[in-house]
Order: C-alpha cells, then sequence, then structure tokens
C-alpha cells in the first residue's frame, strides 16, 4: 500500500524510465549502427507497419534468465523480441518484431515463449499473424533452451497452418534453423540489400564445400524470388514492404472461418474489353502474355501476383472481381510455352490449396502444351511434383473455374482445373485446342506411315492437321461432349465470371470423412 503521494510518484516515475529503457532496444549506439546499416529498428518497423497508436505491447519487461549461460552482465527486458497486437487498416492483427540491437535478434528461451505466447493469441482472436524477422538465429549462450524455443515456435507455425493467415517479413539476417519458421508461413516477404536468408552461410560453405560465395547470391532477396522460390514478394525498401503487407492482408480473411474482405466495386461488372478478342495469336506457335489477359478482365488495377519471378511459366495472384477477392491460376505462354515443369507444379499447388483454406475462389485461365521434357525433369521427379496439382485442385471445395484460352493438351489439360477434377462451371474461347496432344504430334504418330510413303507428304500432313483439328482438337467438340460448359468470346469474360461466382457464392460440399490426405510431397 503506497503511504504517500510521492511513493506514487515514485511508482509512476520508474515506470516511465522502465519504458524508456524499453524504448531504447539495446541502446543508442546500435539503434544508430542499425540505421547505418539502412535498416529500421523493431519499434519503428511496427509503427510503420500498423494503424497510427494502434500498438498494444504484450509481456515487455519479459527477460532471459540472468544467472544463467554466461548471460548476467546484459539485462535486456523484452529479451530482443516486440510483440504485440494492434490495427492495419481497421483490421486486427497480431505482430512480432526481432530487434536486432539486442543480443544480434537471437533466439532464447523467453524470446521464443514470447513470440509463441503471441501465436496463441492470434490464433484464439482468429487473426493474422505477422513475423518480422532481424536476428542471429538460435542464440549460442542458451545452448538446449533456445533450441527448445524454436521447436515450439515450429510446432505453433503448423498449427496456424490454414486457421490464420501467417505472413513473414525478413528484415535482415534468418540463419540456420531460424529459417524454418518463415518456411512455414503462407508468404515471405524480402527486402533488396537488407535481407538474407540460408541454411548455413558462406563462410560454412566455403570450409565444408570449397565454393566461394558472398551472402547476396548465397540468400539475396532475388535469389530466393527467382532460384529458389523461398520468398513469394520483394520490396526495394522496407516501406515498400510495409505497403505490400497492407495490400497483401487486403485480400485475405482474418480466418478459415469468415469469407476475404468484399470491397465496394469501383470498376462495371458488366465491362467488356474488346482488346481481348485480339490477344492470342491466330497461329498457335506464337506467344502472348497471359497477364494482360489477366489485367483486362478483372477489377483495373486489382491484381497482386504471387511469386512473380519464380516459375514463370506459371502465374498464380490475388485479384477482385466486382469487388470480391479470388485467386487466380494461369500458364504464361511467353515462357517454356506455358509447359508445366516441376517448379511450376509446386507454384500452382501450394497456392491452389492457401486459396482453398481460406475460402477464396479459384479461377483458372489454361493454355498448356503439356508437361515440360527433359531427362532433368523425369529424374526431378516430375511425376511427384506434378501430381501436387491433381491433388490440390482435386480436394479444393471453394468455387472453381476454368477458362480454356488455348491449348488444353494432355494430362496438363486434365491438371488445370478441369470438370474432372470438379471444376464448377468450364468456359473455352474459340481459339482453344483440347485434345491428348497439338494436332501437328498427333498425326505424325498416327500416320507415320503412310506420310512415308506418300508421294506429296508434306500437303498430304497439312491436310491431315486441318482434318485432325476439326474433328478433336477445336472446342466445340468439348462442348458437344458436356467437358466445356460454355463457349465464349474473350471479351465477355468479365461478366460471365461475375455471374458464376455469384450463383456459387454459397456453394457447399460434403467431403468424405477423414483425419487429412496424403499428398504427394
Amino acid at each position: 500500500m503506497l503511504s504517500s503521494d510521492q511513493s506514487q510518484k515514485d511508482l509512476i516515475l520508474d515506470l516511465n524510465n522502465r519504458r524508456k529503457k524499453l524504448a531504447e532496444g539495446g541502446g543508442l549506439k546500435r539503434i544508430e549502427t542499425q540505421h547505418a546499416r539502412g535498416k529500421l529498428t523493431a519499434r519503428e518497423r511496427i509503427e510503420k507497419l500498423l494503424d497510427d497508436r494502434s500498438f498494444n505491447e504484450i509481456e515487455p519487461f519479459l527477460q532471459h534468465r540472468l544467472s544463467d549461460f554466461g548471460m548476467d552482465k546484459e539485462n535486456f527486458p523484452g529479451d530482443g523480441v516486440i510483440a504485440g497486437f494492434g490495427k492495419i487498416d481497421g483490421r486486427r492483427v497480431c505482430v512480432y518484431a526481432q530487434d536486432f540491437t539486442v543480443i544480434g535478434g537471437s533466439m532464447g528461451e523467453m524470446a521464443g515463449k514470447k513470440i509463441s505466447r503471441i501465436m496463441e493469441l492470434a490464433m484464439q482472436a482468429g487473426v493474422p499473424v505477422i513475423g518480422l524477422n532481424d536476428g542471429g538465429g538460435a542464440r549460442i549462450q542458451e545452448g538446449v533452451y533456445s533450441l527448445e524455443a524454436f521447436g515450439d515456435l515450429f510446432y505453433r507455425n503448423v498449427q496456424a497452418s490454414g486457421v490464420i493467415p501467417q505472413i513473414s517479413v525478413i528484415c535482415g539476417p534468418c540463419a540456420g534453423g531460424a529459417v524454418y519458421s518463415p518456411a512455414l508461413t503462407d508468404f515471405i516477404i524480402m527486402t533488396r540489400g537488407i535481407s538474407n536468408m540460408f541454411i548455413t552461410g558462406p563462410e560454412v560453405i566455403k570450409t565444408v564445400t570449397g565454393e566461394d560465395i558472398d551472402t547476396e547470391t548465397l540468400g539475396g532477396a532475388d535469389i530466393h524470388a527467382g532460384a529458389s522460390g523461398v520468398a513469394h514478394f520483394t520490396a526495394e525498401n522496407e516501406e515498400q514492404t510495409f505497403e505490400l503487407i497492407r495490400k497483401l492482408l487486403g485480400y485475405l480473411p482474418s480466418n478459415f472461418a469468415e469469407a476475404a474482405p468484399v470491397v465496394v466495386p469501383q470498376d462495371d461488372p458488366l465491362r467488356m474489353d474488346s482488346r481481348l478478342n485480339e490477344i492470342i495469336p491466330a497461329e498457335a506457335s506464337l506467344s502472348y502474355d497471359m497477364r494482360e489477359i489477366i489485367q483486362r478482365i478483372f477489377d483495373l488495377d486489382s491484381f497482386l501476383e504471387v511469386h512473380a519471378a519464380f516459375a514463370r511459366n506459371a502465374v498464380v495472384g490475388f485479384a477482385r472481381l466486382h469487388g470480391q477477392p479470388v485467386g487466380i491460376v494461369a500458364q504464361q505462354p511467353a515462357h517454356l510455352a506455358g509447359a508445366i515443369d516441376i517448379d511450376a507444379s509446386d507454384k500452382i499447388a501450394r497456392f491452389v490449396r492457401f486459396c482453398d483454406a481460406f475460402n477464396l475462389p479459384v479461377i483458372t485461365f489454361c493454355d498448356t502444351p503439356g508437361f515440360l521434357p527433359g531427362i532433368s525433369q523425369e529424374h526431378g521427379g516430375i511425376i511427384r511434383h506434378g501430381a501436387k496439382i491433381l491433388y490440390a485442385y482435386g480436394e479444393a471445395t471453394v468455387p472453381k473455374i476454368t477458362i480454356i484460352t488455348r491449348k488444353g493438351y494432355g494430362g496438363a489439360y486434365v491438371v488445370m482445373g478441369s470438370k474432372y477434377l470438379k471444376a464448377d462451371l468450364v468456359f473455352a474461347y474459340p481459339t482453344a485446342e483440347i485434345a491428348v496432344m497439338g494436332a501437328a504430334g498427333a498425326v505424325n504418330i498416327l500416320y507415320r506411315k503412310e506420310l512415308k510413303d506418300h508421294p506429296d507428304s508434306e500437303n498430304e500432313r497439312l491436310r491431315l492437321v486441318a482434318e485432325y483439328q476439326e474433328k478433336f482438337s477445336n472446342p466445340y467438340i468439348a462442348a458437344a461432349a458436356g467437358h466445356v460448359d460454355d463457349v465464349i468470346l474473350p471479351a465477355e469474360s468479365r461478366p460471365r465470371l461475375i455471374a458464376a461466382l455469384e450463383l456459387l457464392r454459397d456453394k457447399q460440399v460434403n467431403s468424405p470423412a477423414e483425419k487429412h490426405g496424403s499428398i504427394p510431397l
């Protein structure tokens, strides 16, 4: 009990002094060093990401065991992690940020407990969780207790998967076992020049394998966005990174039980763009940019591409259709002719499963000549990886609508949201070619002997190709058999898709009782 007004003032002064120390992190000198590297501090990042004055911190005075592990010389309340909850564009979120100014942002026992606590709160509240990673990995001084912290975090990442959206932002180094928490989340965002991810650093690699490589080339933003596919987005600076997070969240529900946020439509639902009728070349061997078709069909300026630099023969991303968020999956004829390879398989399957987990309808644009041939693809497991697409579409219960824009050949046509995988509606453009393979290839196989012995083999081959196209490849054959619901003009795509989504808004599916399936990982 307080004995006087002065005692109360002393307590208030003490609390304010403690809060001031919290705000200083690892000290002004270390903050200056952070700024000199072109990086914001953990608290600055949270302030820029969240709505003004919406952040509420939890467990700010938590600290590591002072008497253990040789850590008794420094006392940093918060143990190098800032965690709490706030709002982004008025929507509730939970967030944690590693503070690189405190023991290099390393993860210790108590820091891990704090992150696990905020993730627990996020799951209970049903809100997204955002992790701002900027640390040196496991805290060596704490030994197995540090490993326990990571293990518990990994477990919570798994438990939260498909329950709430999880976004990882790499704001600095993320090395060793620390990389696996972001890898378990839904989206990873990296900033050029300051973000790095790797299991073992350049020095270890040089010692073990003799390979000489620098940090940026080993695990920088562009490497993980393009070569490895680890990163889903890259940004030029931290300000752009935070803007990207806000934009991404605008397409996502807060949890699996909610619908994605619908915005007031600003675009005419009946808009028909005549340019769409001209984009696809009449000659099947010529390429075009699928992204132009996407951008002209969906609400203007609403397309947010995911994994843009990785597996560029496939396009995935979010957009709005009459204000409703949807997921888009497509081939990209401008790269590898849209053939499906190992990386494209993983990219497509992962995205479809995310959309299905969070109630986002999947709209597919099919234009693929097949799976990419080659020894490296076969030995790399294209059969196993391609099966992931089949599995993802087959298990998805959200509305599934497919448009076949041009080539729909063989097994690649089947996996791309076909009726056989229970797509709700399938449309085709007049340019669609739906067959086991292209007409030229089919004729070469079916009429090899006849063409070899024919006196005018080239003209005969052309005649047979035209005949095959007439009998098998054109979309009206598939429509007559019920494999396609309608043949539509490209310009009609927007109103037809909007009408289809309206019909399927309350779609219900009774799935078999199971613990979970066994996806061919």
